[in-house]
């Protein structure tokens, strides 16, 4: 019986984390390839941008902005609404709360009824601030009483150092947010992931009182720098499509240089115009996946991988996160 329980005891220690994704287009509909990953992956659980809430132009009120449009009958998998939540929202001094849950609860409602879809958790994303935080706080509690489900919400890693300060919402779990670290700048620093950054917050872990899961970057973008000033993101834009591209030359490991001005994907460089492309390699995953376990409190229970796009799945190995998840 002895050597049963500790038989039992090393299995449950030992169970890896499931692997998640988030979906963040407003319209979904999986390509093959996104297809290929989810049942390579053995995957049943996504987390869905059902829309984000921002201050109206004209009005300056919360309102919702691009919500999801399925195209894909998506009821084999566990569905996790997502609300993603600009911090000016929460920082308005006259907001009120009661009436910005009420309504995010019944779109949330809205969509899932339109698609036949029933959602045990909702998952809301805001970067709080201090400035914020009461407004969030109290946020968090009316979808909580108003929903009657499992609510998580993500971290920063801020958040977790801080949290005497920043608090803790009324959730069942986090999902720490481990990317966006630095701040898009024309220097040779990758804003997605530092580990020289994330040194600063690691040790803050284990001191964190809430079960925390961990949503991991696999996106790639370029900043487009002109006289040394940001101009701004070029998303879907990547190394090797710029390397084949005869309007840039590379001057080194992460810069290239337009050598003539020029269109690509709609926008218009000037002549000597620079973009800084930003990636996370397998090697830059597994060393976020060594160094969260290295500092966790408790284990994760799910590794969500940010986030499923046909263009993010072609720069990796197709077994590439069940390397990741193995390290837990």
């Amino acid at each position: 019986m002895g050597l049963l329980f500790l038989f039992l005891t090393a299995c449950s220690k030992n169970e890896q984390p499931i692997i998640s994704f988030y979906y963040w287009k407003t319209n979904l509909k999986f390509s093959e390839t996104e297809k290929t990953a989810l049942k390579d992956n053995d995957v049943h659980k996504l987390y869905i941008r059902y829309f984000d809430i921002g201050l109206h132009p004209q009005t300056q009120e919360p309102f919702p902005i691009s919500p999801i449009h399925f195209y894909e009958n998506v009821q084999e998998f566990e569905i996790v609404p997502v609300v993603f939540i600009q911090n000016k929202v929460m920082l308005r001094k006259d907001l009120n709360v009661e009436d910005l849950a009420e309504k995010t609860i019944h779109l949330i409602t809205e969509i899932n009824k339109k698609n036949k879809l029933n959602c045990t958790e909702i998952q809301i994303d805001c970067d709080w601030s201090l400035n914020s935080k009461d407004n969030y706080l109290k946020f968090i509690e009316q979808i909580k009483k108003l929903s009657k489900k499992k609510l998580s919400a993500t971290i920063r890693l801020h958040q977790v150092k801080y949290f005497k300060k920043t608090k803790i919402p009324n959730v069942d779990n986090g999902v720490l947010m481990f990317y966006n670290m630095g701040s898009i700048a024309p220097d040779s620093l990758n804003s997605i992931y530092s580990q020289k950054i994330s040194e600063k917050y690691l040790k803050s872990l284990k001191k964190y009182p809430l079960h925390l899961d961990y949503a991991l970057p696999i996106y790639s973008w370029a900043i487009h720098i002109r006289n040394e000033k940001v101009l701004g993101l070029r998303s879907k834009l990547n190394f090797s499509e710029l390397k084949k591209d005869k309007n840039f030359e590379q001057i080194s490991p992460i810069f290239f240089r337009a050598r003539q001005s020029n269109y690509k994907n709609g926008v218009y460089y000037e002549e000597n115009d620079l973009l800084k492309t930003e990636t996370i390699s397998p090697e830059d995953l597994k060393e976020m996946a060594e160094d969260l376990e290295d500092n966790k409190a408790q284990s994760p229970k799910e590794i969500i991988f940010y986030d499923l796009d046909e263009f993010n799945l072609d720069n990796y190995e197709k077994n590439i996160f069940k390397q990741v998840v193995s390290w837990f």
